[in-house]
């Protein structure tokens, strides 16, 4: 009995090793029965939970203008990454652009840790089907904040990608190989950093960082900064602001989380119409993602912006 419990402990670990670096090496571990599935898999998150507690080490690697500056950049770009392409390209197809700008975009949010773009559309199709219902993996209404905000990812029935939900993308095998190996893109930008920060260290020392401070500031912090701001859209943004919209869900208006993630806090907005590449729809609601796929527009790298159609606006309350 004892050796048959080793043997299962070993092998859970084995798996949860593997899923670290491969999201489709096996099935699931602690996936046997609905109740397994839907409780947090320590062994898996635990590469989340060191991260989280790495931002201490800001306390031994100090700061810099330079370590900073590159956190705050590695946010802007990557929040950019997030909204306008994760979101609103791969979860809505809201705008079209090309099979490389495509796969760059998905690289660069594949480097914010919160998994492929696969994965990522899936899940948030699946939100929009089941929003606020007992059948919505995040909602706060039915879930609480906690699990809304940073549980119901870390649990087996929500590791798995749906490729179901998303047989538009499944047909490019380079975005198949990045959802299944997700962990990679990160790791490599965490090598990047701690290699630009040591040599920066010896060849200009009046910068006054180091491999061990770029690494910290610019992916440990900026990561999990990026993390928590995003997930605010479910826990929060169905929770405070305004509602413009009558939607079967509990999505809000927040202007402040507008801010902090480049427009898509303007949610009761989104869940009344996600078929606009814009989700500030009144010119005064700053949209930053936006104005960033009008820059990619003008430049020919996106086009056909989906607009917000004039009856959506007759619609509105204010």
């Amino acid at each position: 009995m004892d050796g048959s419990r080793r043997s299962g402990r070993t092998t859970n670990l084995g798996l949860a090793v593997r899923h670290w670096f491969d999201a489709g090496a096996a099935p699931e571990s602690g996936a046997n029965s609905d109740g397994d599935r839907d409780h947090i898999d320590w062994l898996r998150a635990l590469p989340f939970v060191l991260l989280h507690l790495a931002c201490f080490a800001v306390i031994w690697v100090g700061v810099s203008p330079l370590a900073v500056s590159v956190a705050i950049a590695l946010y802007v770009v990557r929040m950019f990454a997030l909204t306008a392409f994760y979101h609103r390209y791969f979860s809505h197809k809201t705008f079209r652009t090309s099979r490389p700008v495509q796969f760059a975009f998905a690289l660069i949010g594949a480097s914010c840790a919160q998994r492929g773009p696969l994965w990522w559309a899936a899940h948030h199709r699946d939100h929009h089907r089941h929003a606020d219902t007992p059948d919505d993996l995040h909602s706060p209404a039915q879930h609480g904040f906690f699990w809304s905000h940073a549980g119901w990812f870390l649990t087996p029935r929500a590791f798995r990608t749906d490729l179901a939900r998303v047989p538009d993308l499944a047909r490019f095998p380079e975005l198949r190989w990045l959802d299944r190996y997700d962990t990679i893109v990160p790791l490599l930008l965490a090598a990047l950093l701690y290699a630009a920060g040591s040599v920066l260290q010896h060849v200009a020392p009046h910068l006054q960082t180091s491999g061990a401070q770029l690494l910290v500031w610019g992916f440990v912090v900026s990561t999990v900064v990026l993390f928590h701001a995003t997930v605010t859209i479910n826990s929060l943004a169905h929770r405070f602001g305004s509602r413009r919209f009558d939607t079967p869900d509990d999505s809000r208006n927040n202007v402040w989380l507008a801010l902090l993630t480049f427009g898509e806090g303007w949610h009761n907005n989104h869940h009344f119409f996600p078929g606009s590449a814009r989700q500030g729809f009144r010119w005064w609601e700053v949209d930053l993602s936006w104005y960033g796929l009008r820059l990619l527009a003008a430049l020919g790298l996106v086009h056909g912006l989906k607009p917000v159609p004039a009856w959506v606006l007759a619609r509105a309350r204010s």
